[in-house]
């Protein structure tokens, strides 16, 4: 594990305690109340994948980068995209495509059978990320706040719900052209009834668990 630095922004106390995810590495967390730490660490954008006690891997393969914002007096600077980034960018990247998607819309499913690897980063606004492997979805929470780079490889079924009351701007590396005539393109409804996953971010005890997927639910009270 290649542990950096505590999030600034959360405070290690005596109710409980995390360790920050470094470019490289993975994040820990220890916490007595998972919630409150999920809610605190999302709402601030990061890539939070946990679970009770100890260290949970996404989907093989899915990854997040947290992207550095370096500030002076003349403003910001961020490098979005890099191929030396080892174990984030392993393809060569053809194309970059810009999205724009008003509140609430949900873009989904979809995914890609001829090798394509996305990479997202939401420059401004809020995304819901999600990726299906038939089994288990993972959610990746991404904001214009805290810029990351999350990579999806194509064979899951993905896609996203903007989040707030802001369009969300969306810029996505690919390693494959885009095929006018024949797209590498299969689709299904996003509110298809047959996503029904049986673990949810690593979890089997979250109450969405084993039901068809609903992008609208809120599981925060």
């Amino acid at each position: 594990m290649n542990v950096a630095k505590m999030l600034p922004e959360i405070a290690e106390d005596g109710e409980y305690g995390l360790a920050c995810r470094s470019i490289e590495g993975f994040v820990i967390r220890y916490s007595k109340n998972i919630a409150m730490l999920e809610r605190k660490a999302l709402w601030l954008g990061y890539g939070i994948n946990y679970f009770k006690g100890g260290v949970r891997k996404m989907l093989k393969g899915l990854e997040v980068k947290v992207l550095n914002r370096f500030a002076d007096e003349r403003g910001f600077f961020t490098e979005l995209f890099r191929s030396d980034w080892d174990g984030i960018i392993e393809e060569e990247i053809v194309q970059a495509n810009h999205s724009i998607s008003y509140p609430g819309m949900v873009r989904a499913w979809h995914r890609h059978l001829r090798g394509q690897v996305d990479c997202f980063v939401v420059l401004k606004g809020a995304m819901k990320i999600c990726a299906y492997d038939g089994k288990e979805v993972d959610e990746i929470f991404a904001t214009g706040e805290n810029l990351q780079l999350v990579r999806i490889p194509g064979h899951y079924w993905h896609g996203f719900k903007v989040i707030g009351e802001e369009r969300a701007y969306l810029v996505y590396f690919v390693n494959r052209l885009y095929d006018y005539g024949n797209p590498d393109e299969e689709r299904r409804p996003w509110n298809d009834p047959t996503i029904v996953p049986e673990r949810i971010n690593g979890r089997n005890d979250d109450e969405r668990c084993n039901k068809s997927w609903d992008w609208s639910y809120q599981p925060y009270k």
